[in-house]
């Protein structure tokens, strides 16, 4: 009877070999195995990274689909009534005392704007807007020629001659001069002037029509103005309203003024001569900036226009980035067209994302969201104990706080910096948010705990101090002064300063979590930290009610506030007294 066969007994080499693979691959995987001393572990990391990542991609796919239109108000072929023009571009202001628009500029401007609508109206004749009137003639189209009036009476003058001289050399394009444009409103004129030289043009350029055009409460207080005009010209900006009127009820808010304007001038003919909604800034109150909800407010406003009969003129035709100067970033997006890009920022009757970038967001984020896990394990290494389940937690929370908001900080570079100041400030808020993903993830990872600020203040405790240490007390201080600094601006300036909450929220999440997970190093309670502590209280308190809870934006801020006076009661409350 035969034996049944019998394995060879494996090489000694082999098995060897086969053993410290086993334990190499074993050690990394945190799988462990008989005499083989436990390294890092690779599983937990890298499972958390990957559902934070996909949690990423989620938000970003939601952020970034389409928000659904009316159906176009504009049958085919249809334009728009009439258009504000400024032919500003980049780099370019009617505030240059030297600056001349060149005509073939104007000339370009208007042979796209002749695709889109049959009027154009001007503010002034000044800086080469001379020239439109040859051009739009040229492109068929007519104009609302706007002459500029302010306090210095000469210049008045000059536009003046110059408006009435272009009026009676084109009344074929003219059809009406707009004399004056909000000088109630900026106080440099009074309504007695005003009237004065409405009658004087008026005298000099009939048959050819002459209006004044301001905010609607100022034709309120100054209804003697209504004699001296051929119409009225009411600007209605519900973004811009005492109390602001969201986007979705700004329509509405529109058709409301416009009935009560033709009550209190009843007979008289009425040009809605600015009405529209910005693309990119800050929210006022309820009302948001963004394309979605300037392409919805377009929409309800032409409706409105072609059910009413009303006659409207839209601000504007392209971005005016001169204008963040004096209004922020929200001045200089009112266009319909992008000022860089030269294209429409949306199609009537098609969905408009408020993040058409979303895909490379979501790039970005999950790279973030991986680096900040890379950067855990590295300081996990120099640890001389495992790392807590609850440590890969909070490197878990600032992961998907910079993957969910870097690629958006970068994105809103180019529309929040205004010069050198405004870029190296917000290019530094971008760093440190970068910066916080890194860094305080190893920091965690090693085990290290928050410093107090004296750590990155004073030169003597850096050198003595360890070098991961130092790097988690140079970014808390960094965060506390640049979460205080927009505060400061948000508490005593706010009107047109933005909320840079996409950079800030992982800086303060950061430091936060990482005051959170370990009592903070002990020091003796410092005035730096005592100030810092009430101060974003007191911001993150006092934003959001001045602001009004209507404000998501201002609310957002205000938790990032309060975020950081979190960390820094943390670290207050470790400290010892003397």
């Amino acid at each position: 009877m035969r034996r049944p066969a019998t394995a060879m007994p494996a090489p000694w080499w082999l098995h060897t070999a086969r053993v410290k693979l086993y334990a190499v691959f074993s050690s990394r995987l945190r799988l462990g195995a008989p005499g083989v001393p436990m390294s890092v572990s690779y599983r937990l990391p890298l499972l958390l990274a990957l559902v934070v990542s996909a949690a990423v991609v989620g938000l970003w796919v939601w952020a970034g689909r389409p928000v659904a239109m009316p159906p176009s108000p504009l049958a085919a072929g249809e334009k728009l009534q009439c258009v504000s023009y400024a032919p500003f571009r980049e780099g370019q202001s009617p505030l240059d005392p030297d600056l001349v628009i060149p005509e073939s500029q104007i000339d370009d401007d208007l042979a796209q704007l002749a695709k889109i609508t049959d009027c154009v109206r001007t503010y002034s004749v000044e800086k080469g807007l001379d020239k439109v009137a040859p051009m739009a003639r040229k492109h068929g189209l007519t104009m609302l020629q706007g002459v500029w009036l302010g306090n210095d009476r000469a210049k008045n003058k000059v536009e003046v001659d110059q408006a009435v001289a272009l009026a009676k050399a084109y009344p074929d394009v003219i059809k009406a001069l707009v004399v004056g444009n909000e000088v109630m409103l900026r106080g440099e004129l009074s309504a007695t002037d005003i009237s004065a030289i409405l009658k004087d043009v008026k005298a000099r350029v009939a048959p050819v029509q002459v209006t004044y055009a301001d905010v609607w409460e100022f034709w309120s207080r100054a209804r003697a103005l209504a004699n001296d005009v051929d119409f009225i010209t009411i600007h209605i900006l519900p973004y811009w309203e005492d109390l602001p009127v969201a986007a979705d009820k700004a329509g509405r808010h529109v058709d409301e003024i416009r009935q009560h304007m033709a009550q209190e001038f009843p007979g008289k003919d009425i040009l809605i001569g600015e009405t529209g909604w910005p693309s990119a800034g800050r929210m006022r109150e309820g009302a948001l900036p963004s394309p979605a909800d300037q392409a919805l407010v377009m929409h309800d406003l032409m409706r409105l226009a072609k059910e009413k009969g009303y006659r409207v003129n839209v601000i504007e035709a392209f971005d005016q980035p001169w204008k963040r100067a004096n209004e922020g970033t929200v001045g200089g997006h009112w266009g319909l067209i992008d000022s860089g890009t030269r294209a429409p920022k949306f199609i009537w009757g098609q969905g408009v994302s408020n993040h058409p970038n979303w895909q490379a967001h979501a790039v970005a984020g999950v790279v973030a969201v991986f680096a900040s896990f890379a950067a855990g394990l590295w300081g996990a290494r120099r640890r001389g104990a495992a790392v807590p389940t609850k440590d890969w937690l909070g490197i878990a929370v600032i992961a998907f706080a910079g993957g969910a908001t870097l690629g958006a900080a970068v994105s809103a570079l180019p529309l929040e910096s205004l010069g050198v100041a405004g870029w190296m400030r917000n290019v530094g808020f971008v760093l440190l948010a970068l910066l916080s993903v890194l860094v305080i993830p190893a920091v965690i990872g090693a085990g290290v705990r928050l410093p107090a600020l004296a750590v990155a203040l004073h030169p003597a405790r850096r050198r003595t101090a360890p070098g991961l240490q130092v790097a988690a007390g140079v970014i808390f201080a960094l965060a506390v002064l640049a979460i205080g600094e927009v505060g400061f601006e948000l508490v005593f300036n706010s009107r047109y300063k933005d909320f840079p909450y996409f950079p800030l929220t992982p800086v303060a999440l950061a430091v936060a979590v990482l005051a959170l997970l370990r009592r903070p190093a002990g020091e003796a309670r410092s005035l730096a930290e005592g100030f810092a502590f009430w101060w974003l209280l007191f911001a993150g308190l006092y934003i959001p009610v001045n602001e009004t809870l209507q404000n998501w934006q201002a609310l957002w801020f205000g938790a990032i506030s309060l975020v950081g006076a979190l960390a820094l009661w943390r670290v207050r409350s470790a400290a010892r007294v003397g």
